[in-house]
């Protein structure tokens, strides 16, 4: 009977496990109609500031896509997210994140907000966005 047990608790924590880093959410991809720009993200936060390149890609209906990275081959962050749910990966979101984005860590939160901010502003070559202590500045 201990076996048993042994082998049910490990399911159950491979499961939580799984759930916690990997996502269910189905994104839409992108396609012909997205938006798509480049540029360079200045990043600041109390001890941190890092430059980068940025690649963002946005659909009409709100699909969003931000890569930031350090030169071809270093991606610093990735997110997917749509108007209620978000993936993050990468370095700088430490172990990655996945699930509702009203449910989002707080050191998350200025990354998320972003997407409303370089949506609503697409013609735009330069975009500052201040979000608590970090501030992000778009070249595009």
């Amino acid at each position: 009977m201990s076996i048993l047990r042994a082998a049910v608790i490990a399911l159950a924590t491979v499961n939580l496990v799984d759930c916690a880093t990997t996502s269910r959410h189905q994104f839409t991809e992108p396609a012909g109609g997205w938006r798509v720009r480049s540029g360079q993200l200045l990043y600041r936060a109390p001890g941190t500031t890092l430059i980068g390149d940025v690649l963002i890609r946005s659909s009409k209906s709100g699909d969003f896509e931000l890569t930031f990275s350090k030169g071809p081959s270093v991606t610093l962050l990735m997110i997917r997210q749509d108007a209620f749910f978000a993936e993050v990966k990468g370095p700088l979101a430490r172990t990655g994140w996945s699930g509702p984005t009203d449910r989002a860590p707080k050191q998350l939160g200025g990354w998320l907000g972003a997407r409303d901010k370089l949506i609503g502003s697409q013609d735009r070559q330069s975009v500052r966005y201040v979000a608590a202590n970090e501030t992000f500045l778009f070249r595009f």
